[in-house]
């Protein structure tokens, strides 16, 4: 029963979330949240560790900024117990150029009284990567190679 409830509130999080409904969002997790997303943050400088709701705030202000709409795709939910684990396909449209950035996050929560206490991403960066700084990546790696001039 208590594995329903909580995918329940993960998909009420993500509706909340992805409609723009930030204190929506905001309203399910814990005071002191704590979140860690596996990104490089010399890029994607809003992710990696957050802790507690001012700072889940700035940086979801921050994504909601960048990009002008935001769609999911849920191909898997999980829950067991107090956790719960999501396959998300995300498609972000980039506000300053309307491109479409669209990547998969495998995200695990965990629950304490009815709230979301912890939140880990999973991001397949290096695709995230190209497609937000419309490079190919692997060709400009490929190029510094030592031998190649």
């Amino acid at each position: 029963m208590i594995e329903q409830i909580n995918r329940q509130r993960v998909l009420n999080l993500f509706d909340a979330f992805y409609s723009r409904d930030l204190e929506g969002a905001l309203a399910r997790l814990s005071d002191d949240i704590d979140y860690m997303a596996a990104a490089p943050i010399d890029i994607l400088p809003h992710l990696g560790h957050r802790q507690g709701k001012a700072q889940i705030r700035e940086m979801w202000q921050t994504v909601h900024t960048r990009y002008s709409s935001m769609r999911y795709e849920l191909p898997y939910i999980v829950a067991e117990g107090d956790k719960v684990a999501a396959l998300v396909r995300a498609f972000f449209r980039k506000s300053g150029n309307d491109r479409i950035v669209q990547f998969d996050i495998a995200i695990f929560f965990t629950f304490r009284d009815g709230r979301i206490t912890q939140i880990r991403e999973v991001i397949d960066s290096f695709d995230l990567v190209q497609q937000v700084l419309e490079r190919d990546v692997a060709a400009v790696l490929a190029d510094t190679k030592p031998g190649n001039s």
